[in-house]
């Protein structure tokens, strides 16, 4: 297991790989053979960014059993997706803000990213679970008010594409078997979710070999897995975490 996460020191944009409080610092292409330059730099001395650039984020629909239960839901023959704009994408310690358009709820949804780690189209499950680098945090931010206001339109994209509402980080986490990890979302210290990624409908591999028979997935491209019961609004002045044991933790701000 490696974790993977990008930073600013100095000035300098850079990534490596972290030990505890400390990062080895790499050069290269992190998707690519990056190579150890020897450098190790503290924790405390970098401000960590998103950890890595993705061309898209793919955002599940009811792809928990239990989510869709609750909801009454059908469910789904295939993955049910929408994407989320590139420029809502904020890191870990960075501020989610409200947009000024808007004063209704908005709601927090912890999640498993997919990182995809290799271009490509039309993969089969094994090919799939391949090119999947590793795994991230999500906290797929929505104005949840937005969502269903129009009767004739779900808006999907608008109402989970305001700058800041794609939160993900801080690390990316490879060479680990998703369907061990459970996802907790704290707010305010309190527990809100806490669910299995063994309850995901479609899962990883499955997941990247569908999506892929419809679209070209890039290098760095997320998958955001869906989420699950417990979901529900922020107050301004909230703290909200997305917890995946062994794969990180995504700590935020909401105003």
């Amino acid at each position: 297991m490696a974790q993977w996460l990008s930073f600013h020191h100095k000035g300098i944009l850079g990534f490596g790989q972290v030990h505890g409080n400390q990062i080895a610092v790499y050069s290269g292409d992190l998707f690519d053979q990056p190579k150890a330059t020897g450098e190790m730099l503290a924790m405390e001395e970098v401000v960590i960014g998103v950890p890595c650039n993705p061309s898209k984020m793919i955002a599940m629909v009811d792809n928990f059993y239990a989510l869709v239960a609750k909801l009454d839901h059908a469910v789904p023959p295939e993955p049910l997706y929408f994407l989320k704009g590139n420029n809502s994408f904020l890191a870990t310690g960075q501020t989610i803000y409200s947009p000024k358009s808007y004063s209704g709820k908005v709601v927090y949804e912890g999640e498993l990213g997919i990182v995809i780690g290799q271009r490509c189209h039309s993969l089969n499950e094994t090919e799939a679970a391949k090119a999947i680098f590793g795994y991230t945090c999500i906290n797929d931010v929505t104005a949840i008010e937005i969502l269903n206001r129009d009767p004739g339109y779900a808006q999907w994209t608008r109402s989970k594409s305001f700058d800041t509402f794609g939160v993900f980080g801080p690390y990316i986490t490879t060479d680990i078997d998703p369907m061990t990890l459970n996802i907790k979302t704290i707010l305010n210290d309190q527990e809100r979710q806490n669910y299995p990624v063994a309850d995901m409908i479609f899962p990883p591999a499955k997941l990247v070999s569908l999506i892929s028979q419809d679209m070209t997935l890039e290098i760095g491209d997320i998958i955001a897995c869906g989420t699950s019961i417990g979901v529900g609004s922020m107050k301004p002045g909230s703290q909200v975490s997305i917890l995946i044991e062994g794969v990180g933790q995504l700590n935020n701000r909401f105003e």
